[in-house]
């Protein structure tokens, strides 16, 4: 799958990685040839690894406060579920995010939560071949690339 079907699937949650929009993507997804289930799954482990940077990551969530008022930190858990809710917003926010770390900011919010996002190769899989697709790269169980390291995002291995 290239990165331009990749990120025209994502186009299809519509800014939002709601449960509704994920199944509606899973489903688009798990009418294609498996083989562009495992690429999407491959570019959107590989998009998130890319947000996988310190400076995202130590990031406060924006709509909460710790005791005397202090900034909430980011758990781990929180910290996947905002790189979700940074790719399903599209091509053009991902992008962004690199060049000014306060555009990440808004993702970390509570109300941006992109877990739905991560269970979509795995749900696209199993709708198109009726087996479990735990296994697959860039699943809930796996959200690290395989493949193309080194690649920017949006870009073709020759």
């Amino acid at each position: 799958m290239t990165w331009a079907d990749f990120w025209a699937l994502i186009a299809t949650l519509n800014g939002e990685a709601t449960e509704e929009s994920c199944q509606h993507l899973a489903e688009e997804l798990s009418r294609r040839p498996v083989s562009d289930i495992l690429g999407f799954a491959e570019r959107h482990a590989e998009a998130l690894y890319r947000l996988d940077q310190e400076e995202f990551g130590t990031l406060p969530v924006v709509d909460l406060t710790a005791r005397l008022g202090s900034p909430f930190p980011q758990s781990s858990d929180g910290f996947l579920y905002a790189r979700c809710a940074v790719v399903a917003a599209g091509q053009a926010v991902w992008e962004s995010v690199f060049f000014d770390v306060d555009k990440f900011a808004p993702y970390t919010s509570s109300e941006r939560d992109g877990e739905w996002l991560l269970y979509v190769p795995d749900k696209a899989y199993e709708l198109a071949t009726g087996k479990e697709g735990t296994a697959l790269p860039g699943t809930a169980s796996r959200a690290t690339p395989t493949g193309t390291v080194g690649q920017p995002c949006g870009t073709e291995s020759s």
